[in-house]
């Protein structure tokens, strides 16, 4: 190929490959600012999410689905503007979403759960709950699943859809839980004497708060005993320990004062025929 050949070609594609060499060097340049502008907004939004006190589980998350987004949207615009069809990159994106979406249906689930569990805070590391039909303390809570300790320190993970389809009974969010005790007393026991004696009780342990005020009143009359009802209020911490130490005390001092706790019995009478 001589020189004349040469320039006949340049002539012919150079108008063109300035063209594609300008419309590559503005797509780089909107993708570039897509990048700085996504990197930024996220950033912004986590440092707001951090200062708010949200998990940094989900602050993280969040940040990074908003800069992929947000990249995403200024993608597009700068691939259609380097002359490629975007229209079948979206749809192909689009059809592997649902793809994805159709066959992670129970992950996603969890996920969804994960995300208001971090973000509504029905209950937190620490606390000792009833969730998904299990009781234990929480280990952690992680987007896909929460962690549980039981008093015998099994670990059970539970996914975090059946958390939050049923109802989460949280015992440690209060600063102080009830005790409700029903003690049932013999009919020919006295009735004023045992209501003393757990007065007495409660007002000898330190555990118990005196505001709110306990109560001690007759319950009802059953049909084998009359139950008292005796509720002290105690820090959520001191709960378990002081309700067995005042079960004990009260089954030791209505022993020494001769007050009977009647039992389930049953009296079988035969009658002889003739």
């Amino acid at each position: 190929m001589d020189s004349k050949e040469i320039q006949l070609l340049i002539a012919e594609y150079a108008p063109d490959a300035a063209a594609i060499g300008l419309r590559a060097a503005g797509a780089l340049a909107m993708i570039l600012i897509g990048y700085w502008v996504a990197k930024f907004v996220s950033g912004i939004i986590k440092t707001a999410m951090t200062k708010r006190g949200i998990d940094a589980t989900l602050t993280s998350f969040i940040g990074k689905l908003v800069f992929f987004i947000l990249f995403a949207l200024g993608a597009i615009p700068a691939l259609a503007h380097a002359g490629i069809q975007t229209a079948s990159v979206i749809a192909a994106l689009g059809a592997a979403g649902l793809a994805v979406g159709l066959a992670l249906q129970g992950s996603l689930a969890n996920f969804a759960a994960g995300v208001l569990l971090i973000a509504f805070r029905p209950c937190k590391v620490g606390d000792w709950v009833d969730a998904g039909g299990c009781s234990g303390t929480v280990e952690s809570i992680s987007l896909f699943s929460t962690i549980l300790l039981t008093g015998d320190y099994k670990r059970i993970v539970i996914p975090n859809s059946k958390v939050m389809s049923d109802a989460i009974t949280n015992y440690s969010a209060m600063p102080r839980r009830r005790i409700d005790l029903i003690v049932g007393i013999s009919y020919d026991a006295d009735m004023r004497l045992a209501k003393e004696i757990l007065q007495n009780l409660v007002e000898a342990e330190p555990r118990i708060l005196k505001d709110p005020a306990p109560t001690i009143a007759v319950a009802e009359l059953g049909d084998s005993s009359v139950n008292l009802v005796c509720r002290p209020w105690v820090a959520t911490g001191d709960y378990w320990p002081t309700r067995w130490k005042l079960v004990e005390d009260l089954k030791n001092a209505f022993d020494t004062a001769g007050i009977g706790i009647p039992y389930p019995q049953m009296d079988v009478h035969f009658h002889k025929e003739s």
